[in-house]
């Protein structure tokens, strides 16, 4: 556990205050954010079958919880991590067109999560995926969509701002694009988190373009799952967060595997036994459209916008005793 603890912070707002702005910040911004990326909302699952393949491995380390149900006692049930593959799957089935997509409000356990400021065991977040032509897996395709998403976050800032006024926390004006391998190669001596806060404080804003791959240190930046995003077509979309002097991350994407990318990244990852895997079959056979896709975290999203010290400030979760006294006494009212 690991607990920041911002000087003289003031939540500007009430818990009451705060939750009527979380809703006002998720129902519109979802709204604008669909229409800007022609996406369609969805109802999506909590929990998929173990045995499909659907779930994200995340960083490749982390486990789900899993439980069997009364009906089906052998089949092993997990709670999603996120819903990348699942997406690109529904995307197939419920006969998505060309550049239209989906994005679903997705609830998922990560209890291997370790808990500071930002990160809690539930995560809730806008998952998103697009049909894109084969021809559009390129950094063009993937810059332009970031483009669009910065637009609708700065969008929001002023949308809080005109109803939050003393609350809301004013964000740079631009984004900027960098790679994992320019991060390490101008800052060879600090860690991938420290070169993030750096590299954040400079310019504001950052997409931090191809994480997963090896770098040429042959370290990883950061952990990816093989077979959703494309390593050399993803990244991550960070502000620098003055209340707590380091950089926030709203938004991982991607374009997503091809067939290629993904047996390349199965065997860099040690782990082809998945292309047997119902989801991966599909994808193998030409079963599946080549997409975009990503999550915006939803509490990620309102602590920006409203400047929370903590997540748990606009989120219900569970923590440690110890930081919600901690918390309390510095007026960070966790829910």
């Amino acid at each position: 556990m690991d607990l920041i603890i911002p000087a003289s912070y003031d939540p500007k707002l009430s818990v009451r205050q705060t939750q009527e702005a979380i809703r006002y910040i998720r129902e519109t911004f979802q709204d604008e954010f669909g229409k800007e990326l022609n996406l369609s909302r969805l109802s999506a699952p909590m929990f998929v079958p173990s045995a499909t393949g659907l779930n994200d491995n995340l960083n490749g380390v982390e486990t789900p919880v899993s439980f069997s149900m009364q009906d089906m006692p052998e089949t092993s049930i997990e709670i999603v991590h996120s819903l990348a593959k699942w997406k690109r799957v529904a995307l197939k089935r419920f006969g998505f067109e060309m550049h239209s997509g989906l994005y679903t409000n997705m609830n998922a356990i990560r209890k291997d999560e370790d808990l500071d400021n930002i990160h809690s065991i539930y995560v809730d977040q806008w998952d998103w995926e697009k049909v894109i032509d084969q021809s559009e897996r390129n950094l063009t395709t993937l810059k332009a969509t970031v483009q669009t998403i910065f637009k609708v976050i700065k969008h929001m800032e002023h949308e809080v701002w005109y109803k939050y006024p003393e609350a809301v926390y004013h964000l740079p004006d631009q984004i900027h694009f960098v790679t994992t391998q320019e991060l390490e190669d101008r800052f060879p001596k600090l860690t991938p988190k420290e070169r993030e806060d750096a590299i954040c404080k400079e310019l504001g804003c950052v997409f931090l373009m191809q994480i997963g791959g090896t770098l040429k240190s042959g370290e990883r930046h950061d952990g990816r799952a093989p077979d959703y995003d494309d390593w050399q077509l993803n990244g991550d979309i960070l502000f620098w967060y003055e209340p707590l002097q380091k950089a926030l991350e709203i938004s991982s994407m991607g374009i997503r595997v091809s067939e290629e990318s993904m047996l390349k990244q199965l065997k860099i990852a040690n782990a082809e036994d998945r292309i047997h895997l119902p989801y991966h079959q599909m994808l193998l056979n030409h079963q599946l459209p080549y997409t975009i896709g990503g999550g915006i975290g939803q509490s990620r999203l309102c602590m920006l916008l409203l400047g929370k010290a903590h997540v748990g400030e606009v989120q219900a979760s569970v923590w440690p005793q110890s930081m919600i006294d901690q918390c309390e006494e510095n007026q960070i009212h966790i829910l």
